[in-house]
């Protein structure tokens, strides 16, 4: 078996750990959706697509979260689904390889692919430093002089915020 494609898509910035999604085909004809690109205390790792436990409402019969005091759909309050002070499972993976080899072999194309892309963007948008720096000093000096407009029109006062 081999990842015969990878289609990534980086995280929106913000995220903490999470810096992407990708899609993989094996061998041509399987797909896998809704990998993460996860970044964790000893670098970047492959999280596999996974789904939240759900539990049935004795009432009505709608699937709630597991820590759920009351249904989504009816309202009756539930049964405690988790024992006190026990740690429950709450996502179950929906694919996943069987064993470590077939892993390593996932995570390394993966994290080549996700590497390939970062590289691509960085050499994409190149930084001209001088004009970032001109550009800081031109804004700098707009808003000082916005700042004494408004102080000279309206007697508004910034406070150091120029």
């Amino acid at each position: 078996m081999k990842v015969t494609d990878v289609a990534i898509q980086l995280a929106p910035q913000g995220q903490d750990r999470l810096r992407g999604f990708c899609c993989i085909t094996l061998d041509g004809c399987f797909v896998v959706r809704d990998i993460k690109i996860i970044n964790g205390p000893n670098g970047l790792f492959v999280a596999m697509p996974s789904r939240k436990i759900m539990a049935s409402c004795p009432g009505c019969r709608t699937k709630n979260h597991l820590h759920a005091r009351f249904c989504n759909q009816c309202g009756a309050q539930l049964p405690s689904m988790v024992p006190a002070g026990e740690r429950v499972k709450m996502h179950c993976d929906v694919a996943h390889p069987i064993n470590g080899d077939c892993r390593q072999m996932i995570e390394k194309e993966i994290l080549a692919a996700f590497d390939n892309l970062l590289a691509d963007l960085q050499a994409a948008i190149p930084i001209d430093h001088h004009a970032a720096d001109d550009l800081v000093s031109r804004l700098t000096t707009y808003r000082q002089k916005a700042a004494d407009l408004l102080h000279q029109a309206y007697g508004v006062d910034l406070g150091g915020e120029t």
